[in-house]
This record gives structure tokens, sequence and C-alpha cells, in this order.
């Protein structure tokens, strides 16, 4: 019995601990995470005005890929220049002149974390965070002594959100 305790103690006393340590990052990771849902309106948006030189025999066709505009289309063409929604490209001289709406630097900051990859280096800081949500999430389940209420109560809503969660992934 007093072992049973002592690993409820023990595991209060993590999840208290590393749930303090995580409060920063879940505030930071859940804040871009909604304003990431949003990332197609101009909401928290500057626009910048974006000048570059590309050959002259540039395929105007092209241009969406090579500056990376989704959606890309030219509206009208008149004496070699080209238009297209925010800008306009000079085949004769290979300028492209165009507006876009980026993030505040800040935002594309804190963004950038729910867009890692394996090949960046702050991916292990993002590998940690996913770690310790995962024990914060797992050690909740040692907090109360076995056969209580209050852990039955909790293991019936941990089934109910882990339903809803891959209700929502599947459905």
């Amino acid at each position: 019995m007093e072992n049973k305790t002592s690993l409820i103690r023990i595991m209060r006393m993590l999840h208290r601990n590393v749930g303090y340590y995580l409060i920063g990052f879940v505030i930071i990771y859940s804040l871009s995470g909604v304003l990431l849902i949003y990332r197609d309106t101009d909401l928290l948006k500057q626009e910048t005005v974006v000048e570059k030189n590309l050959p002259k025999d540039t395929d105007p066709a092209k241009l969406g890929e090579i500056l990376r505009i989704r959606k890309f289309n030219i509206i009208k063409e008149e004496n070699n220049i080209f238009y297209f929604e925010n800008g306009s490209f000079d085949r004769s001289t290979g300028q492209v002149l165009f507006t876009t709406k980026e993030p505040l630097p800040v935002l594309q900051k804190i963004n950038s974390f729910h867009k890692l990859s394996s090949k960046d280096g702050l991916h292990w800081v993002s590998l940690g965070i996913g770690i310790l949500l995962f024990f914060m999430a797992i050690s909740s389940f040692w907090m109360y002594k076995k056969g209580s209420k209050t852990l039955k109560r909790g293991i019936l809503i941990a089934v109910a959100g882990l339903i809803t969660a891959l209700a929502v992934v599947f459905i």
C-alpha cells in the first residue's frame, strides 16, 4: 500500500511540476494554432511590397510557381507587361513588382513551431513538448487511488474525449 501511495505522490509531483513548466509553451502553441486557423484572412498581417528581377525570358505562365503565389492568374497583358492580382511583371526588363500580406514577424516566429520538420534544429524542442504533453495526459491516471470514484469518472471523461477526437479526425 505504501508503494502505491508513494507512486501516486511522485506522479502528482511530476504532473504538477511538468504542468507548470509547460504553461508558457501551451499558451504560445495554442494561440498560434488558433491564429493559424485564420491564415487565409488578413487578420494580424502586414502588407509588404516585393520587388524582384527575373531573367527577361521568364515564361509569364510560370511566375506563380517562381514567386510561390498560390492561385496565380494573369489578368491582362499590355505592352509586354503582364498584370496579375496585386502585381505586375515587365517581360522586357524582367522586373516583378507585387504586394503580399505576411503575418507580423513575431507571429511568423511563433507559427514556425507548427511547421517544423525533422531537418529543423528546433524540432527537438517540439518533440520534447509533445512527449511532455503525452506524459501529462497519461500521468493524470495516477493522480488518484485505484478504484476511486474520481478516477473512474476521469477515465470515462478521457474515453469520451478520445472518442470525440477520433470522430473529429476521421469524420
